[in-house]
C-alpha cells in the first residue's frame, strides 16, 4: 500500500510537472503575442500613446556643437597661394531642439502634420570659450559671390570688393558665423545658419501608423510635397523614410533604416553595425554608409547629387555634396567633419584635418522592440567653394577650386536617467520578467517531470524484483 501511494505522488508530481514545463511552453507564445499586441497599440502616434509622448518632445536634451577652422596663414594663401593651413578650435555648445513639435493637425488619411521650431541656446559650461571668441575663416561674401556673380561681371566683384576693403579671408566672432553679421561689401546680414532663432523647419506630414503600423513616423509630405524640388532626377527628389527620431516597431537589422534630412536635402540610409546598452536598454547602432557621399564612379544612385563638373572633377570627387539648389544659389558643400571619406585631394588642398571615424562618424542607436531612437549623433561639415580668377586680385594666386570647411557640427542627443527608467520599467523589464518566469516554468517543469519519472520507475523495478523474488 506505501509503494502504491509513493508512487501515485510520483506520477502526480511528474503530472505536474508537465503541466508546468507545458504553462511556460505556452506563455512562449501567448506572452511575445501580449507584447507584440501592446507595442503595437502603444507605437501608434495618437494622444493617450506611449509613442506620441515621445514624438512630440524629444526625451532628452538635443545639444549642437560647433567646430570651427581657424585659418592660421590667410596672408600667404592669398598673396603667395599657399596652402592653406587651419586649426580646430571648439566646441561651442548650444541647446537645439528643445521646443515641442507645433501646430499638430491630425488629418482624416492617418496622418498627422506639424511645425519643428528651431531655436538655439548658448551653453557657455559646455564651449571652450565665449560666442565672442574670433577666428580667422573664409569670407562669406566674397566666396558666395565668386559662384553665383557670373564670370563676364568679375570687374564689377572686383570693385565691390576693393570699395569694401574685403579679402578672401576675414576675423568674425563665433556669434556672427552662426547666427548673422551685416556684411560691408553686400550691405546685407549673412550668416551660416541666419536666420535659425524663431524659425522652423517644416511643414512635415507623416503617418501615425494606424491601420498600418509599418508606416509609422514615414513621411507623407515635407513642405506640402511628396517629393523635393532641388535635384534635376525623380530618384534623388524622393523623400524616403521618417524623420529618424522613430522607425517601425521590431526592427530587422537586415534591412536599413531609410530618414530624410532637411539639413542636407536629401533622404539617406543608415545599416546595422552592432547591438549596444544605452542606460540598460537594449539598442541597435546603425550608422551611414561610406557610399552615402561616394562618387557617382563608385555609387552609380549617386550621380544626380553631381552638379558642378568643375569643382567635383568630372563627378569623380567623393565625400561632398553640393547644396547650392537648396540653398539660394549658395557654394554650400556639405561633407562628414574633416572630409571623412572624401577622395584624398580634398584633404591635400587644405593641411590641419584628421578625419577619425569613430569622433566623425554619424550614427542612431534605435530601441528594437518599440523603434524609437534613444540616443544619435549627427555630424555634418559645412564648407564653401572658391576658385582662380584672373581678374579678381585676391583670388589671382589661387591655383585650383577648392572646397574649404568652415564648421562642423556635432548635433547629438541620449535619453535622460528619467525617461530611461520610465522605459525600463514599461517595456525592459516586463520583458525580462516574463522571459524569467517563461525559463523558470519550462526549466523547473522539465526537472520536477523527469525526476518524478525516474524516481517512479526505479521504485516500480524494485516492486517487480520483488514481487519475483
Amino acid at each position: 500500500m506505501g509503494c502504491c501511494n509513493k508512487r501515485c505522488r510520483l506520477l502526480a508530481g511528474a503530472v505536474v510537472g508537465a503541466a508546468m514545463a507545458l504553462l511556460g511552453g505556452i506563455l512562449i507564445p501567448v506572452g511575445n503575442g501580449l507584447i507584440e499586441q501592446t507595442v503595437l497599440q502603444e507605437a501608434v502616434i495618437a494622444e493617450g500613446t506611449a509613442a506620441y509622448e515621445n514624438w512630440l518632445a524629444p526625451g532628452g536634451a538635443v545639444y549642437r556643437q560647433f567646430w570651427f577652422f581657424d585659418v592660421q596663414n590667410a596672408r600667404e594663401v592669398v598673396g603667395e597661394g599657399a596652402v592653406p593651413a587651419v586649426v580646430e578650435k571648439g566646441p561651442y555648445t548650444y541647446l537645439t531642439r528643445y521646443l515641442p513639435k507645433a501646430n499638430i493637425t491630425f488629418e482624416p488619411n492617418d496622418t498627422v502634420s506639424y511645425l519643428l521650431p528651431l531655436g538655439a541656446t548658448f551653453e557657455p559650461s559646455l564651449s571652450v570659450g565665449a560666442e565672442e571668441d574670433i577666428i580667422t575663416c573664409l569670407n562669406l561674401a566674397v566666396a558666395g559671390a565668386y559662384s553665383k556673380i557670373p564670370k563676364v561681371l568679375h570687374p564689377l566683384l572686383e570693385t565691390m570688393i576693393k570699395s569694401s576693403n574685403s579679402s578672401l579671408f576675414q576675423h568674425r566672432s563665433i556669434k556672427e558665423l552662426l547666427w548673422g553679421y551685416k556684411d560691408p561689401m553686400l550691405k546685407a546680414t549673412v550668416g551660416l545658419f541666419t536666420p535659425y532663432n524663431g524659425t522652423f523647419d517644416g511643414y512635415y506630414t507623416v503617418f501615425t501608423g494606424k491601420g498600418d503600423i509599418s508606416k509609422v513616423g514615414m513621411i507623407d509630405k515635407w513642405r506640402g510635397s511628396r517629393s523635393l524640388t532641388f535635384w534635376d532626377d525623380k530618384y534623388c527628389n524622393m523623400i524616403n523614410g521618417t524623420d529618424g527620431s522613430n522607425f517601425a516597431p521590431f526592427v530587422d537589422v537586415t534591412k536599413p533604416l531609410f530618414f530624410f534630412s532637411s539639413d542636407i536635402c536629401r533622404s539617406v540610409s543608415a545599416s546595422f553595425q552592432y547591438a549596444r546598452d544605452l542606460k540598460e536598454i537594449p539598442v541597435y547602432r546603425f550608422g551611414l554608409l561610406q557610399s552615402t557621399l561616394a562618387s557617382p564612379v563608385d555609387n552609380p544612385e549617386n550621380h544626380c547629387y553631381c552638379r558642378d563638373l568643375k569643382t567635383t572633377k568630372n563627378c569623380t570627387m567623393a565625400g561632398v555634396l553640393d547644396i547650392s539648389s537648396c540653398q539660394d544659389g549658395q557654394p554650400i558643400y556639405i561633407s562628414l567633419p574633416h572630409f571623412l571619406h572624401g577622395t584624398p585631394s580634398l584633404h591635400k588642398a587644405i593641411k590641419g584635418l584628421n578625419p577619425i571615424e569613430e569622433h566623425h562618424k554619424t550614427y542612431l542607436d534605435v530601441e528594437p522592440i518599440t523603434g524609437i531612437t534613444l540616443g544619435f549623433a549627427k555630424r555634418i561639415q559645412v564648407n564653401m567653394m572658391y576658385g582662380p580668377s584672373n581678374v579678381i586680385t585676391v583670388l589671382k594666386k589661387i591655383n585650383e577650386r577648392t572646397v574649404f570647411p568652415l564648421v562642423w557640427m556635432n548635433e547629438t542627443a541620449e535619453l535622460d536617467e528619467e525617461s530611461a527608467a520610465l522605459l525600463k520599467e514599461e517595456l525592459v523589464d516586463r520583458i525580462k520578467m516574463l522571459d524569467v518566469t517563461q525559463k523558470v516554468l519550462l526549466g523547473s517543469g522539465l526537472a520536477v517531470f523527469a525526476i518524478c519519472l525516474m524516481w517512479y520507475a526505479a521504485i516500480r523495478c524494485n516492486d517487480d524484483k520483488s514481487e519475483t523474488v
